[in-house]
């Protein structure tokens, strides 16, 4: 894909109906890669993923350190299956906490979005790459079967790399 319209459009069709991404950070002795589920904020996708978490969770702490992350979502139902890189902040603007409050995490924040301990971790994505097959059991099905007769793991997929923000801060 060339223009960063048009990738912004394919990413937001991929990861309209995900709820729950593995969020993935350095652990903070550098020598591990942590995954971990996060619900997502709802909005509307425009280059930025935004989760709510506890200020004082090692995630957070993880992202100071090394803000460089991976979000993935996956859907074996539509055989679809999305990964997201790049650079995480916390935010503890009260505003946007407001902003991005959802009933959903009041089990998480049992003081609401006053919660002290309550920040959104933003991510702020660079790169993209999804992988597309036709969905359900007999898509499934006939994946699998067409790439063993010809030989082709590619066969009836579709595999994409998109640049969404270039490195350094500028967009395409």
């Amino acid at each position: 894909m060339t223009n960063r319209d048009e990738c912004l459009r394919t990413l937001r069709e991929k990861i309209k109906d995900h709820h729950v991404a593995m969020l993935v950070t350095r652990s903070l002795d550098g020598k591990r890669l942590l995954s971990r589920p996060l619900g997502t904020a709802e909005v509307e996708f425009d280059g930025d993923l935004w989760f709510a978490s506890g200020r004082d969770s090692e995630k957070v702490r993880e992202v100071q350190a090394d803000p460089a992350v991976n979000v993935t979502f996956a859907s074996e139902a539509k055989n679809s299956y999305v990964s997201l890189s790049g650079r995480a902040s916390i935010i503890t603007d009260r505003a946007k906490i407001e902003e991005l409050w959802s009933p959903l995490m009041k089990p998480y924040f049992p003081a609401g979005k006053d919660d002290p301990n309550l920040c959104l971790i933003h991510v702020e994505v660079e790169t993209a790459e999804y992988w597309d097959s036709p969905g359900g059991l007999l898509g499934s099905a006939l994946h699998f079967a067409v790439a063993g007769v010809t030989g082709d793991a590619a066969a009836l997929s579709e595999n994409e790399r998109v640049l969404v923000k270039r490195v350094g801060g500028g967009n395409e």
